[in-house]
């Protein structure tokens, strides 16, 4: 057996059901639940009638480099999302569809870490959990850097001490971030690359919320948009993963991508080949569609502009939250112990939230998830705002 399964811990979402079992919600009231980052807007019909239609295809197995067609059509808006070169990017040879990114932000971890004693990954904190144990599973030691207020929610890469980063084989971000929202800076990925160049170590720039932001005309600046203006057009040591399920509201579909660094897509590919993950070939048809189609990313991004509009309507001073750059989530900073907030909430409110000190790891600088939680944004318009005027009246109870 594995023995570095021992070292997994729960999922966030276990704990949360352990921290809530037992307590009796509010009768006549709906449990409305705001923990999971699951996008709950209905699919574009469009998507839904070409997995249907493509459903013949199932008689044949699909590659594990992918379809030609959905290659293209990703390489594309790469290219108008980015503002990439024309050429930058080789459909051929720098992009992999992926069954989400899941997968592929743990798959990575397998493929450049050299399962040394001394490996390290370097990951933020809070984060997304997946992070941690694919370092773990690869044979690395994680590391971690929290990502706190007063430096507005981004990674202080000068905390990293020189014989951590010696020892560093593979570094997570994820912009905008999950669960803080903050767009990394084109600063920031200057000294990340100026630090990768230096140490050699592989980044891997989780982008799954990307295309939901608040202003139309400000898009988060992504990992490749930042090596092309600075003149890293070969992408050396940088591969970034996209999703359609946040982009387009289908996490059932289990579709996205990996792009980047020629070199390592090669690598990636040859773990892939073995993985086993190939999207089935009606998966790709959608997803070809949704890679080609603005109109319904952009409907998104409006539903949740209204969300977060409600939410500062309806909390003022009561519940303070940083307006994010990106993404569906509240991080909110609670008066107390965030699990005695959560449990409350649900018991008087019937509404779940997560504890954020379930998304992040105790350092000897603290545990910046502590008397934080995250509530996500992902029902209807409608279910929205019911829970948050909960969440308001529960506040306004609070001593």
């Amino acid at each position: 057996m594995n023995s570095a399964l021992n070292r997994l811990q729960p999922y966030p979402f276990e704990r949360l059901s352990q921290l809530l079992d037992g307590i009796q919600p509010p009768l006549g009231q709906a449990v409305i639940r705001m923990s999971i980052g699951e996008p709950r807007h209905p699919a574009p019909p469009e998507l839904v009638h070409l997995l249907q239609s493509a459903c013949r295809d199932l008689g044949s197995y699909p590659t594990a480099r992918g379809e030609t067609g959905l290659r293209e059509a990703i390489t594309a808006w790469l290219i108008r999302r980015f503002s990439l070169g024309f050429s930058s990017i080789d459909p051929e040879h720098q992009v992999l569809p992926l069954s989400g990114t899941r997968e592929g932000l743990f798959a990575i971890a397998q493929t450049v870490v050299e399962p040394r004693s001394d490996a390290i990954v370097v990951i933020p904190n809070p984060f997304y959990q997946i992070y941690e144990g694919a370092a773990l599973l690869s044979g690395a030691e994680p590391f971690f850097l929290n990502t706190i207020a007063s430096r507005g929610f981004i990674p202080d890469l000068d905390k990293v001490p020189d014989p951590i980063w010696k020892r560093c084989q593979l570094i997570y971000l994820c912009s905008p971030g999950n669960p803080t929202g903050m767009a990394l800076s084109l600063d920031f990925y200057r000294q990340i690359f100026r630090l990768s160049d230096h140490y050699g170590f592989v980044i891997a720039a989780d982008e799954c919320y990307s295309e939901l932001y608040n202003d139309q005309d400000q898009p988060p600046l992504g990992a490749l948009e930042a090596a092309h203006r600075l003149g890293r057009d070969s992408f050396e040591r940088l591969v970034v993963f996209h999703s359609l399920s946040k982009r387009s509201s289908v996490p059932g579909l289990r579709s996205g991508f990996a792009a980047g660094d020629a070199r390592l897509m090669e690598r990636f590919y040859r773990y892939r080949t073995y993985h086993g993950c190939a999207l089935p070939i009606p998966v790709q048809k959608a997803s070809t569609w949704a890679w080609q189609d603005e109109k319904h990313v952009h409907e998104n991004r409006i539903l949740y502009r209204k969300k977060f509009e409600t939410a500062t309507r309806l909390f003022g001073p009561n519940l303070p939250y940083d307006p994010p750059d990106g993404g569906f989530y509240l991080w909110s900073r609670v008066s107390g112990n965030d699990e005695v907030f959560a449990r409350r909430l649900y018991a008087e409110k019937g509404v779940v939230v997560l504890p954020g000190s379930y998304l992040s790891r105790l350092t000897p600088e603290g545990n910046p998830g502590l008397g934080h939680v995250r509530i996500s944004l992902v029902p209807d318009l409608e279910t929205t705002r019911e829970a948050l005027s909960r969440i308001a009246e529960f506040l306004a109870d609070l001593p």
